[in-house]
């Protein structure tokens, strides 16, 4: 997978991830490119889903803290990526509508789903929006 970053001085930074061999110590590289030289990383495949984790949670804590405020909708017209005002972290990862009930599919910050049924008109809090259809 490759992707792009940018450093604190503008720069794009191509990055490369990659799955290691299988065996008895599989690894995940990681390849940083900046301008000033390349650096590589690897780590075990549990240490990278830790990693992934920690920047899921750190974007989300960065969008809630840029956000203007809270918005209200109902529970209907819930979107994939909404995200849940309250004490903990609660992402829609789906949601379904039968008739009068909404059937929605959250994802807690720690990865964790389950589903919950409300009335298509009941009114949920969100702290983040992702804009347009999803």
């Amino acid at each position: 997978m490759r992707s792009g970053i940018t450093d604190a001085d503008g720069h794009d930074v191509p990055v490369a991830v990659a799955p290691g061999e299988a065996g008895p110590d599989p690894r995940v590289s990681v390849t940083l490119t900046p301008p000033a030289g390349e650096l590589r990383w690897s780590c075990s495949p549990a240490a990278a889903r830790e990693l992934a984790a920690a920047l899921v949670r750190a974007a989300e804590e960065t969008d809630i803290a840029s956000d203007e405020g809270s918005v209200t909708v109902p529970a209907g017209e819930l979107r994939r990526g909404d995200v849940r005002d309250g004490d903990r972290s609660m992402t829609v990862d789906g949601v379904r509508t039968d008739g009068s009930t909404a059937h929605v599919t959250w994802r807690s910050g720690a990865g964790r789903t389950w589903n919950q049924s409300y009335d298509v008109n009941t009114a949920i809090t969100l702290r983040r929006r992702l804009p347009g259809d999803r």
